[in-house]
């Protein structure tokens, strides 16, 4: 009994300085990574949001959320590049406003912190590159240019007229410009004719004030845009009773959007996996901090939809969980 109680003794005494040195341990704090949004207005940037929270999680980093609250928000936008700054981060993922924004003036902004692009293109002049360790995203021109192909596939040269009506989104904002010129380059050669574009922010309002004016013209057979403009267009053509006269192609997938393709009220969207872009731009800016190798250039493989190929893999590496809403925090676990 004696001897038992001199070994209990001497385990605890040993369990002890092995506490004590633990305790004694520095401790490392989780890294620290701000993303900007362009807005959260819809649901294309709440599921890159979804896909960030859920990798922050699984990487163990510390995520703060801020949005801008639209495109034109430029300087709202600067404001929270500062704030990223004051908060202490590590890493800066930024959906751009503009891709000339910071074009010279990024470091005014945030210092020497790694800037990691998200979804939007990012055009910086030698210098301020020095800050750009990573993008993630696709070249929107090939956004257009699906959505174009589709079309012009239905409605080969000889076939007929076929008059659309282009509601993109802001006209030189966000990912507008190369998807206008790859939609424009998509149906050269075929019989369609753009008659009129439309252009306003991404807001449900504006959107649907557009989408009235074109059903007004009477002469549209097809209403090409935003997830956003397709959503109000897919509830304004049903109270117009003309859903089965024009026809609806969106540029980008959305929750909305998927509904529509589920019950066939929207022919055709493109996904460049949104949620999937979420999770690359937190493990770049995770694996970069870490000192651990990554893909400094990521983007997913553009996937166009129909009716008839939604299929799971894809429009989970797209949509957020349609119960998920935004998150504007992650505290890493202890």
């Amino acid at each position: 009994m004696v001897k038992n109680q001199h070994a209990f003794r001497t385990i605890f005494k040993h369990s002890a300085v092995t506490l004590a040195l633990v305790a004694s341990l520095p401790v490392v704090a989780a890294e620290k990574v701000c993303a900007i949004y362009p807005h959260l207005k819809d649901s294309y940037w709440l599921s890159v949001n979804y896909g960030m929270v859920s990798e922050a999680k699984k990487e163990g980093v510390e995520l703060r959320v801020l949005e801008a609250g639209g495109y034109p928000n430029k300087t709202r936008q600067e404001q929270q590049l500062a704030l990223c700054s004051q908060w202490g981060a590590d890493a800066i993922v930024l959906g751009t406003v503009d891709p000339q924004a910071y074009e010279h003036s990024l470091k005014n902004w945030v210092g020497n912190i790694p800037v990691f692009a998200t979804v939007n293109q990012l055009d910086l002049d030698e210098e301020q590159s020095e800050l750009l360790k990573g993008t993630v995203g696709v070249d929107w021109h090939w956004m257009g240019y699906e959505a174009g192909k589709y079309l012009a596939a239905r409605h080969p040269k000889g076939s007929g007229k076929t008059n659309i009506a282009l509601l993109l989104g802001p006209r030189t904002r966000g990912g507008t410009k190369p998807v206008t010129a790859g939609f424009y380059e998509a149906i050269q050669g075929s019989d369609i004719n753009i008659v009129d574009s439309f252009w306003a922010d991404n807001d449900k309002e504006l959107q649907r004030n557009l989408v009235q004016r074109v059903i007004d013209m009477g002469n549209i057979d097809y209403i090409v845009g935003s997830a956003v403009a397709i959503e109000a267009a897919i509830s304004e053509l049903r109270s117009a009773g003309k859903a089965e006269e024009i026809g609806l192609v969106s540029v980008y997938l959305s929750h909305g959007v998927y509904r529509g393709l589920l019950r066939n009220k929207v022919l055709f969207a493109p996904t460049d996996k949104m949620v999937q872009q979420g999770r690359l731009s937190v493990m770049q800016a995770a694996h970069y901090l870490r000192g651990e190798e990554y893909d400094k250039h990521a983007s997913p493989t553009i996937k166009p939809l129909t009716p008839k190929t939604l299929h799971d893999d894809t429009i989970e590496e797209s949509l957020s969980p349609s119960e998920y809403r935004p998150t504007f925090r992650v505290k890493a676990v202890d």
